[in-house]
């Protein structure tokens, strides 16, 4: 599947505020699931999308802060690359009241 894998890269409101990120995303058969920075603090996406036509991805989760408080993630890119064992996903990334740019290749 064009999305199974380890993705590694970074996300961020402008080119000198950025924030490192790892994406393990897997594929069942049926549906896309994975986590965002996986390890014990990870977040599980909870939506997950991949429409071959352009190659959009869409990812959603939920998190809560360092107090506490509810964070929605909606995370939209495009699959560059495509035939490429390292292909990139580019795009935009909301994480709560944040909003950026991203860039993540596959590992």
């Amino acid at each position: 599947h064009p999305l199974k894998g380890t993705w590694l890269g970074d996300w961020g409101p402008s080119k000198t505020d950025r924030n490192q990120v790892t994406l393990l995303l897997d594929w069942d058969g049926k549906q896309i699931s994975g986590q965002i920075n996986p390890g014990p603090g990870a977040i599980q996406i909870t939506k997950a999308t991949l429409e071959p036509k352009g190659w959009l991805v869409h990812f959603e989760a939920d998190a809560k802060d360092n107090a506490g408080k509810a964070v929605h993630y909606v995370v939209d890119g495009k699959i560059e690359n495509l035939g490429s064992v390292r292909r990139s996903i580019v795009g935009t990334w909301v994480q709560g009241n944040q909003k950026g740019d991203f860039k993540i290749t596959r590992h």
